[in-house]
């Protein structure tokens, strides 16, 4: 059996998705499942046990792109899949696994999807956290689908967290706290600059071997920049590396730290590698997508505004992150670290 998987566009999507591949690797484990993938998202897939390989795309997000998805698809057929998991629900997703000819082509009902996807599934049911809906696709081909689900995992291995860290000028051995200051979607779901460089501060003044890390891509400099300048302390342990690592880096170097992050890609990735790790939510709903890992610690204020899903806040105050105070997440992520020594 070979399976082939189109995944979502997002990191944090990616690692929802892997649930579902731990299942189709246990019912048959000499099945090759190979990943079509952003190419910002691939090495996600790189790092999950389950998957052979990623197959790297530069598709523009919301783009038709018709002869390059033809040329994709050409080399796909050659590759004779017999099946496929369509995961986004657009229709361009589904395109390339019907130009490429798999014959088992498994997905939602999605947006005129009719024909190219010939094993739909109803719904998905908006009720369920992103992992159980990707997951439940495994029964529309027979599997059961286990309760509770199998956890995303991501593995690093010593040698390639340790060269991540030489490469970016960090003692290999340091205690390291990554902090992730973005979300793609928007600032309602990013915790103040301020909290986060009196966050800072605390975390170099009271831990003298700490090294404070600066996470994120190229759109959250002037974000990681703003924390810098606003940030006391000895200036060494803070390193400010937003736009500055590969993804394949920023999963190695977090595989190595205890972490603080708003609800993104990254916070994922941290809960996948299983760090100590504070989740701060605001206009979003960790019961629907939360970090998934025992280990992980939520902050949310349960708010009678929030979670409103919007990008910006509705109202203009932000309180639902405001109001996580720098002192909460410090005992939070202390509380965290301690309950897995």
């Amino acid at each position: 059996m070979k399976t082939l998987v189109v995944a979502p566009n997002w990191i944090g999507d990616a690692l929802m998705a892997q649930p579902l591949l731990t299942l189709l690797k246990r019912a048959d484990p000499d099945q090759r499942i190979v990943a079509l993938a952003p190419r910002w998202v691939a090495p996600v897939f790189d790092a999950m046990t389950e998957v052979d390989h990623a197959v790297a795309t530069d598709l523009a997000h919301g783009a038709l792109q018709w002869s390059a998805r033809y040329a994709l698809a050409k080399s796909l057929e050659a590759e004779r899949f017999d099946r496929v998991f369509v995961l986004p629900n657009s229709f361009k997703s589904a395109l390339i696994p019907w130009l490429a000819r798999i014959p088992e082509r498994i997905g939602y009902r999605g947006e005129a999807r009719y024909g190219l996807i010939n094993r739909m599934a109803s719904g998905p049911d908006r009720s369920l956290a992103m992992s159980a809906r990707y997951a439940a696709l495994a029964g529309v081909v027979g599997i059961d689908v286990e309760t509770p689900l199998p956890l995303p995992r991501l593995i690093v291995d010593l040698s390639t967290i340790s060269a991540a860290y030489e490469r970016h000028g960090l003692p290999t051995n340091c205690e390291a706290i990554a902090l992730c200051p973005g979300a793609e979607y928007g600032p309602a779901k990013r915790w103040p600059v301020d909290h986060f460089a009196t966050l800072a501060t605390r975390l170099l003044t009271d831990r003298p071997a700490a090294h404070v890390l600066l996470m994120g891509g190229d759109s959250d400099r002037p974000i990681t920049a703003s924390i810098v300048a606003a940030t006391t302390g000895d200036a060494a342990r803070l390193h400010d590396l937003a736009g500055r690592t590969s993804l394949a880096d920023a999963i190695a170097l977090i595989a190595g730290a205890s972490v603080v992050s708003n609800d993104s890609g990254l916070m994922h990735v941290a809960a996948a590698l299983q760090r100590p790790q504070v989740a701060l939510f605001g206009s979003s709903d960790p019961r629907h997508t939360p970090p998934l890992s025992a280990i992980a610690r939520v902050l949310w204020l349960h708010l009678d505004c929030s979670p409103c899903f919007e990008r910006t806040c509705p109202l203009g105050h932000l309180d639902c992150l405001v109001g996580i105070a720098p002192q909460q997440v410090l005992d939070s992520l202390q509380n965290t670290a301690r309950a897995i020594r």
